[in-house]
């Protein structure tokens, strides 16, 4: 049985715009590592449910990089938004993992300032995919 790609276009950025949400609560809260983890989050499903709106039974990966560039290859105006799914790709792993840090804990590595910035950047990708769904 083959997916619904307008079902699952807003599935998907339904959760993103909810990880947003979530983002900006914990950014409140002063866990800003968790903020910015939740931001990168959020463009991540957002990307996806453009790459399922496209009729995309399996979408695969983490890097909001890279899922802009499958976007691109549907839309060329993805282009600009890869300076942002870089920059959110930082904040994938060192965002949780100990050791995904030369030192410290993730809970004292990010600030205000960082979440600001990421939630920032994930809600310019989700805005930007979310005038996506008309044009299908």
């Amino acid at each position: 049985m083959s997916l619904d790609p307008h079902r699952e276009f807003r599935r998907w950025l339904e959760q993103a715009y909810a990880d947003l949400d979530d983002a900006e609560f914990n950014a409140r809260g002063e866990r800003y590592n968790l903020a910015c983890f939740l931001a990168q989050q959020a463009a991540e499903k957002a990307l996806k449910a453009y790459l399922y709106l496209q009729g995309n039974q399996v979408v695969w990966g983490h890097s909001v990089a890279e899922l802009v560039d499958d976007a691109g290859q549907y839309d060329p105006s993805f282009h600009l938004l890869r300076e942002r799914g870089a920059f959110l790709d930082r904040f994938y792993i060192p965002t949780r993992y100990p050791n995904g840090l030369p030192g410290g804990i993730p809970r004292d590595a990010f600030t205000s300032k960082d979440s600001v910035e990421a939630i920032s950047a994930a809600r310019e990708i989700a805005d930007f995919i979310s005038t996506k769904e008309k044009g299908k």
